[in-house]
C-alpha cells in the first residue's frame, strides 16, 4: 500500500481471485441449486469481500500485529454467532480451548513487542471484518454442505469481478503509470495475495469448513503465528524460548477445542 491506496489492493486482490476461478464458472454455476446461489453470493461478500476492504483501511493505521490478534477472534465470532443464530453446539472445553489458544496468540504478540494502540479505533473495523467471517464460516458449515468447495468459490469471486473492477476505474487506477516499477510490484503483490491467499485458500477452507465443522476450520487463525514465525527463521530472525512457549499454548488450546 505504498503506491496504492487500501481500496484498489483490495479490488485486485479479490478481482485476480475472480478472473482465475472464471474458467471453473459456467460449471459452477449450474452444479450450486438455484435457492442457494444467492447464499453463494452472500458468501463471498461476507467471507472476502468487506473484509479484504476492511482489513486493507484499517492496516493503513494498525499494526499487523494488532489485526493479527483481531482475525484470531474468529473462532469466538463463530461461537458466539453460532449459539445465538445457527444451532450450533459446542461443549465448555471447546470453549475453553478457543480462549486458551487465544490468550496464547496475545501472550506471543506481547513477548514480540511489536504492537501498538495508538489508532485503535480503526481496530474496529478489523473487528468488524471478523464477525463477517464468523457469519459466513456457520452459513458455510449449515447450508452449503451439499455444494462443492470449488463450486462455492468460484461462483462467489467471479460476481465480485464487475463491482471490483468499477472501484478500480473510478479510483483512478487505469490513469497510474502501471509501467513504472513500484506501481508494478504493488499491483503483483496484490494479485498474488488474490490468487494464493484469496482463492486457492478459500476453496480449502471451503472444504475444511464442510468437513471437519465451522469451529475447527475457523481455528486456522491460530496457525497463523506458525507460519510468520516460519518465515522469519527462514529470514534469519532469531525465535526465543518465550515465543515457542506461547506457540504451545496455542496449540494446547486447538487440542482442547478439538477434543472429542
Amino acid at each position: 500500500m505504498k503506491v496504492l491506496s487500501p481500496y484498489q489492493v483490495a479490488s485486485i486482490r479479490l478481482l485476480s481471485a475472480g478472473l482465475v476461478l472464471i474458467p471453473f464458472f459456467i460449471k459452477s454455476v449450474r452444479r450450486i441449486p438455484a435457492k442457494k446461489r444467492w447464499l453463494v453470493i452472500l458468501s463471498g461478500l461476507l467471507g472476502s469481500f468487506f473484509p479484504a476492504y476492511l482489513f486493507c483501511i484499517a492496516e493503513t493505521k494498525i499494526d499487523s500485529a494488532l489485526a493479527g490478534i483481531l482475525n484470531a477472534l474468529t473462532p469466538l465470532f463463530v461461537i458466539m454467532v453460532g449459539l445465538s443464530f445457527f444451532g450450533l453446539k459446542v461443549k465448555p472445553i471447546q470453549i475453553g480451548g478457543v480462549f486458551i489458544g487465544f490468550i496464547g496468540l496475545c501472550l506471543l504478540v506481547i513477548v514480540g513487542n511489536n504492537i501498538s494502540l495508538q489508532y485503535f479505533s480503526y481496530a474496529f473495523l478489523a473487528l468488524l471484518a471478523t464477525l463477517f467471517y464468523g457469519i459466513n464460516v456457520n452459513m458455510v458449515g449449515r447450508y452449503m454442505q451439499g455444494i462443492g468447495a470449488i463450486d462455492i468459490a468460484a461462483m462467489a469471486f467471479v460476481f465480485l469481478i464487475i463491482p471490483c473492477t468499477i472501484f478500480l476505474f473510478f479510483s483512478g487506477y487505469f490513469h497510474y503509470p502501471l509501467h513504472q516499477k513500484s506501481y508494478l510490484q504493488s499491483t503483483l503483490a496484490s494479485a498474488t495475495l488474490g490468487i494464493f491467499g484469496t482463492a486457492i485458500a478459500s476453496i480449502i477452507f471451503y472444504k475444511l469448513v464442510k468437513n471437519a465443522g465451522a469451529l475447527f476450520a475457523s481455528m486456522v487463525t491460530y496457525g497463523i503465528p506458525f507460519v510468520a514465525i516460519g518465515w522469519g527463521i527462514w529470514g534469519g530472525e532469531h525465535v526465543n524460548m518465550q515465543q515457542v512457549i506461547c506457540l504451545s499454548v496455542i496449540l494446547v488450546g486447538v487440542y482442547l477445542a478439538n477434543k472429542k
